[in-house]
């Protein structure tokens, strides 16, 4: 439980130092409440005393019934997290709120956070701006940076993208990995600021630099398409590699794509499908789409007709147009499922009204070899899976 300590010591002065387990027992006994936050904290972390989270709560709570804002905000954290007390939102967003109320920066961001997220309390997103704000203008980084997405989003106050960019290039100042990162996309998309791939860079760097997923993904991108920085696929392949390593699936993707047409690595097509499995593990549908075809021909992989399906299926559903038009394929072939031109049909329709021309030319020519009993079948399977969003078309 060394958080406790080090929340401590982010916002107290040396009055709070930890001294001497017995004089500080005298001092709690006497009411002093300093020495009952203090005899909490080493109760907490086991210093002097053997941890007992329930003797740590008792000190915090006589110390927080005093008025002590650091102890009401620990003890807002206990009862959050179920330490030495039974979790419980509602108790924990109380006492955060006597903390918050005293101006206690790292609980007015706390407070903004359960707001935000409905936990404890409703989810209000006017109240969580409030609570950001209180704490954003002491300058918490965190709670600056939330108020910038708050801004960035339109959520608790008027979308205004001028806002974002000044709570994130506040928080950014500070170091915030996540509003550098944040800033880098406004710049690069001209989003509240004029659009400015060098100060893009900029940004993305400093996030990058310091292990930010996203912002190493968009570092990557840049050096791809030599956009404020001279082409270099090998330096793109080098930040894809550290946010695909940390399981950013889009990284992952591109990744997969660069070694499957040798670009800033040699061609590997076995590498491709491990960078296209991770990623289509995790959901992603071009790279699911991509796996797909890599076992439709049997690219790094031995053919495989019914995993190309699984694949095409799996990304199909979620809408990847290229997807449908081969899934619908391999229903006209019988490769992979059996041969079945009504579900050629449908899914060649999902395709069509995302406007695969090929798909529409298939359909054409599927028609003529239909019955008209089928064509009204497919025709009616296609309106459900398109009015379903794809989750209804079989």
């Amino acid at each position: 439980m060394r958080y406790l300590l080090l929340l401590a010591a982010l916002i107290t002065t040396t009055a709070f130092a930890t001294p001497d387990f017995d004089e500080t027992m005298a001092a709690a006994k006497d009411g002093d409440a300093t020495a009952q936050y203090n005899l909490g904290t080493m109760y907490a972390n086991g210093e002097g005393v053997t941890e007992n989270d329930a003797e740590a709560v008792k000190w915090y709570r006589k110390a927080a019934d005093q008025g002590l804002a650091i102890a009401q905000y620990n003890l807002g954290y206990m009862y959050a997290n179920g330490i030495g007390v039974p979790k419980n939102d509602a108790e924990a967003v109380k006492w955060y709120r006597k903390a918050a109320d005293q101006d206690h920066v790292d609980t007015q961001y706390k407070l903004g956070l359960m707001y935000d997220y409905g936990i404890g309390v409703p989810e209000n997103d006017t109240e969580a701006v409030k609570w950001y704000r209180k704490a954003a203008d002491q300058g918490d980084a965190d709670a600056q940076y939330k108020l910038g997405l708050m801004y960035d989003n339109g959520e608790g106050v008027p979308e205004n993208n001028a806002e974002a960019i000044k709570w994130y290039r506040k928080a950014a100042d500070q170091g915030h990995a996540k509003s550098q990162s944040n800033l880098g996309y406004m710049y690069s998309n001209g989003e509240g600021v004029p659009e400015n791939n060098a100060e893009a860079i900029k940004w993305y760097r400093k996030a990058a630099d310091q292990g930010n997923a996203p912002a190493q993904f968009n570092l990557g991108l840049k050096y791809a398409k030599g956009e404020g920085v001279p082409e270099n696929n090998a330096e793109a392949i080098k930040w894809y590699r550290k946010a695909a390593d940390q399981g950013n699936a889009e990284s992952q993707y591109n990744l997969g794509v660069m070694y499957a047409k040798g670009e800033g690595v040699p061609e590997n097509n076995a590498e491709a499908i491990k960078w296209y499995r991770k990623a289509a593990d995790q959901g992603l549908a071009i790279a699911q789409s991509n796996l797909g075809y890599m076992y439709s021909n049997g690219d790094g992989v031995p053919e495989n007709d019914a995993e190309a399906v699984k694949w095409y299926r799996k990304a199909a559903d979620q809408g990847n147009a290229p997807a449908q038009f081969n899934l619908g394929l391999m229903y006209a072939k019988g490769e992979g499922v059996p041969e079945n031109s009504i579900r050629a049909y449908v899914w060649w329709s999902m395709a069509k009204t995302q406007g695969n021309e090929k798909a529409a030319s298939n359909i054409d020519i599927l028609k003529p070899g239909m019955t008209k009993q089928q064509i009204s079948e497919a025709q009616a399977l296609a309106a459900q899976c398109y009015e379903s969003n794809y989750k209804d078309c079989d």
